[in-house]
């Protein structure tokens, strides 16, 4: 068994000023739960129970920029007072009994909002539905054949949604988060702007390589200008379309060499996303080649995330020099204890509530460390 001197997956990692406990990351996983944007009784619930985990860091779900920038209707939101004070309620609630630290993924679904949630198909909704609107893109290429096309957004628009990843970066400063991770994978609109398959632009932003990257790294320079020395600012990227002619793990490595120019700490590497013709070949741990290769040729702070679900697999991922993090996001829901029953594996220590330490299983009485947990 591996020891508490030896598992990799419970060492400090340190991104830029804040310094994780362990290198177990909690993904972002929309709920499609909230009210106009705003958070509900049930992101309390929901994180809550995640942030008793015991893992280093806890992301919230994609984060919308502005009421259009919502996959569905349902989305979470960071746009106006509202939302705000929403999240504030239910971040100050979790705050109060689990003393993790807590990234946001701010988020712009382009061509891929105006949705329906997923356990309702996740079809487009028209805009001339009272939950659907006009979506907005790079260029006016819809998701689907049979989907509405987006708007084409230009000169003014591209100013309008920098404008607005930078407020709402702001709102997330005022609100105590400590990190903020860029949504740049799946098919929404940073990933938009990186893949030909869904920018056919013939300006600045379209076309060669760099001009693909342009948006995307002007986001990341706006927000990294509003957010505080020292607190993280990072992409999650789609390494791959798994599709011939897309964006492909080439064109990431030098994608994540500008970010790393930028300042960026860390690179959180997926896949896929931007085309309904996406040939996946799926496995366990099936995008930890991406990531692999990105962290040998840049030497950028890794995540890797993708079918990563049991603690030795995970163990041997970082052990191997493969990543630096691992991130987890089904596989913690389906066990929100997961960061404990890695611990028990690997021989190695977690925060817990003392409320319920009595819980442990006799051979693993030293598993449990105190904590702040529960002192309110």
């Amino acid at each position: 068994m591996t020891t508490a001197t030896t598992a990799r997956l419970f060492e400090p990692l340190t991104l830029d000023g804040l310094t994780l406990e362990n290198r177990i990351l909690i993904a972002p996983m929309c709920q499609y739960s909230a009210r106009d944007g705003e958070a509900t009784d049930w992101h309390m619930m929901h994180l809550g129970q995640l942030a008793m985990s015991g893992a280093g860091l806890l992301t919230l779900e994609a984060t919308a920029v502005s009421p259009e920038a919502r996959i569905t209707a349902w989305d979470l939101g960071l746009y106006n007072d509202g939302c705000e004070r929403a999240l504030g309620r239910v971040l100050d609630a979790v705050r109060d009994y689990a003393p993790i630290p807590i990234c946001i993924q701010i988020a712009h679904a382009g061509r891929k909002a105006s949705s329906e949630a997923p356990w309702t198909g996740g079809a487009q909704i028209p805009p001339e539905h009272p939950y659907g609107w006009r979506t907005e893109a790079p260029s006016p290429v819809p998701h689907g054949e049979d989907e509405v096309a987006p708007h084409a957004l230009d000169a003014a628009d591209l100013k309008r949604v920098r404008d607005a990843f930078v407020a709402t970066a702001k709102r997330a400063v005022r609100l105590g988060i400590e990190a903020v991770e860029l949504h740049g994978a799946h098919g929404y609109l940073l990933h938009q702007f990186l893949s030909p398959l869904a920018n056919k632009r013939t300006d600045a932003y379209g076309g060669s390589l760099q001009n693909r990257m342009r948006f995307p790294l002007e986001v990341y320079d706006a927000v990294r200008q509003v957010v505080p020395a020292g607190s993280p600012v990072w992409l999650r990227v789609s390494a791959t379309d798994w599709v011939e002619d897309g964006w492909d793990l080439d064109e990431t490595v030098e994608f994540a060499q500008a970010l790393k120019a930028a300042g960026s700490p860390a690179i959180h590497v997926s896949t896929g996303g931007v085309s309904p013709k996406q040939a996946i070949k799926l496995g366990p741990g099936y995008q930890v080649p991406f990531a692999e290769r990105i962290k040998a040729e840049t030497g950028l702070t890794t995540i890797a995330v993708g079918l990563i679900t049991e603690p030795h697999q995970a163990e041997a991922v970082l052990e191997e020099g493969r990543a630096d993090a691992v991130s987890l996001a089904r596989a913690m829901l389906y066990d929100p204890r997961w960061p404990w029953h890695a611990a028990a594996a690997l021989g190695a220590r977690v925060r817990a509530p003392k409320q319920y330490w009595r819980s442990q299983p006799r051979e693993y009485k030293d598993l449990f460390k105190d904590t702040a947990f529960g002192q309110r």
